[in-house]
């Protein structure tokens, strides 16, 4: 399920953070994820742990170590990213069954729900949120320009 998914919006924070401080081509800190996304660092490791694994994040190892994004911000959707953190409390609402007026009225309808909620998240990428932040006045750090020589 997608609605009431803390771990779910701290991913989708994460992600948005990486994709707008990084990209592809740089690599910011998970300190500094948690800094700016005021979280704290131990709390989101096992998001980012998560992340990783699911392949949405590129992990480097090192003292200028850090995240990075996988693929390009226009090819990860939202759904993918909460599909990815979400993965462990999906199995475990899979395995609860709950009352009987639960799964006779409220389980239905929350999955009609969150059914809706899954198709709008498949129509958004990081991309688009990266131009939401834009247009909302956020300024990207300026980086270094790519240089190429032959």
């Amino acid at each position: 399920m997608y609605l009431r998914r803390d771990r779910a919006l701290t991913a989708v924070s994460i992600m948005l953070d990486v994709a707008f401080y990084a990209g592809r081509a740089g690599v910011v800190s998970g300190a500094d994820i948690a800094r700016r996304g005021d979280m704290l660092r131990r709390g989101i490791e096992p998001v980012l742990q998560a992340l990783s694994r699911a392949q949405l994040l590129d992990s480097i190892r090192g003292p200028k170590g850090g995240y990075r994004l996988a693929r390009a911000q226009r090819t990860i959707s939202l759904k993918e990213i909460v599909e990815a953190a979400t993965l462990a409390e999906r199995e475990a609402d899979e395995e609860s069954q709950g009352s009987r007026l639960f799964q006779k009225v409220v389980g239905p309808f929350w999955q009609s729900l969150d059914k809706e909620v899954s198709e709008r998240m498949s129509g958004v990428t990081l991309d688009d949120l990266i131009r939401e932040a834009e247009n909302a006045g956020l300024r990207r750090p300026n980086r270094a320009p790519i240089s190429f020589s032959i």
